[in-house]
């Protein structure tokens, strides 16, 4: 029998929710989720922007509704941020590199969730000495947090929305005739997109019917600006809060009739990309979670092509997708650490690329063993839904 609507449990998602960013669609998908459980009332940390849902489906945008207007009541009524004051909640901290949470509130139960890709965490200890509890997205991150406070971090891996990211026919409306490459991600050294670019540029010099589809942009164009990585000349900035993909690729000497820049895809609407691919290439040198473009491939079946290393250890497998095994050490930007990080292998990338070009049977069966690999596992939202609630209720009447 569901427990009373009166006795559900409070659950402080101290965070921003969106549909643009991974932390964001981690709240989108766990908020709704959770919408009507019987033991869990969600609720962010910060306003949600009704206009956020105007991003989804009209059945999604009813079904959270008014739960977004009594989280945000709720957030009204708690007033500015007052250490002093406990709530009675469990609260999940979202945090990144620096380890800050980004509101200071405090509950009975307090969970720090850190996301970094930086190795050097030595301050970690005391930035997170206020937790009751750590909880992690990666085996690999989990084992950092270990190593720097002496705490074992439980590890609940990010799903993926396996409803809208699905496999389908493709629209007709590409050119059949040719060979669609995607990669997606913020532009940034960690994303390696220069490797991307040096691999295509020597895969569509071998085939003239090969095209680059790219999902780059992002809503902090200014944290891309200026990236060069292995390449000659950097990327700029368009204006209109967009990055000059193509006259990236045209400044180091590539065709960029051969790549088609996306602009800014909501997220709801990528599946119908994703569905006109051949296949995904995401060579990042670090994923401090499991990275949501390859999982959003995987889902609509597309045949992945990824670099093994940090988190993407917990999601690649020889059975489920082409993962780059050839990584050698990474020297980062100043301040970075990157221990655990991977270069991947030009020469590998492009043996990849050659497999799924000339064996298109083998490469669709692969893409539907990627998907199968993502639900037996139970890597989608609803997945990751339940395994965090089963933990959260089980730490909340131990503590």
């Amino acid at each position: 029998m569901a427990s009373p609507a009166t006795t559900r449990r409070d659950v402080l998602l101290n965070w921003q929710m969106g549909t643009g960013f991974g932390w964001g669609l981690l709240g989108v998908n766990l908020f709704g989720q959770w919408v009507h459980d019987p033991d869990l009332r969600p609720l962010m940390g910060f306003p949600i922007d009704p206009g956020l849902l105007n991003a989804i489906d009209p059945l999604r945008k009813l079904h959270l509704s008014p739960a977004v207007e009594v989280s945000n009541a709720h957030l009204r009524t708690l007033g500015p941020c007052d250490l002093s004051i406990c709530l009675d909640a469990i609260q999940i901290d979202g945090m990144g590199n620096d380890f800050l949470s980004p509101a200071m509130r405090r509950s009975k139960l307090m969970i720090g969730r850190p996301v970094f890709e930086t190795s050097a965490i030595d301050f970690a200890r005391d930035r997170l000495a206020r937790y009751d509890l750590l909880l992690s997205a990666s085996r690999w991150s989990a084992g950092l947090l270990e190593s720097a406070t002496g705490r074992r971090a439980e590890v609940i891996h990010e799903g993926v929305d396996v409803a809208t990211f699905c496999p389908g026919p493709r629209s007709g409306w590409m050119d059949p005739h040719r060979f669609y490459v995607f990669c997606g991600g913020k532009i940034e050294f960690r994303k390696a997109q220069d490797l991307v670019l040096l691999a295509f540029a020597r895969f569509s010099a071998r085939h003239a019917d090969a095209t680059l589809v790219t999902a780059w942009q992002s809503p902090w164009p200014h944290l891309a600006e200026g990236f060069q990585g292995r390449l000659a000349a950097p990327v700029r900035r368009a204006g209109g809060g967009l990055m000059d993909v193509k006259g990236w690729v045209a400044a180091n000497g590539m065709d960029a009739d051969r790549v088609l820049d996306l602009g800014h895809v909501p997220n709801v609407l990528l599946p119908l990309v994703l569905r006109e691919m051949h296949v995904a290439l995401q060579p990042s040198r670090a994923e401090a979670c499991t990275n949501l473009a390859v999982k959003e491939a995987m889902a609509c079946g597309i045949p992945v092509i990824a670099a093994r290393n940090t988190g993407m250890l917990d999601v690649l497998t020889d059975e489920n997708s082409i993962a780059l095994r050839h990584q050698s050490p990474v020297l980062g930007p100043p301040g970075v650490g990157t221990e655990g990080w991977g270069e991947s292998d030009i020469e590998e990338m492009l043996e990849a690329l050659e497999f799924v070009y000339r064996h298109r049977d083998a490469a669709v069966t692969l893409g539907a063993a990627g998907r199968e690999w993502l639900l037996d596992n139970g890597r989608t939202w609803p997945g990751h839904a339940a395994k965090l609630k089963s933990w959260l209720i089980e730490q909340a009447a131990v503590h």
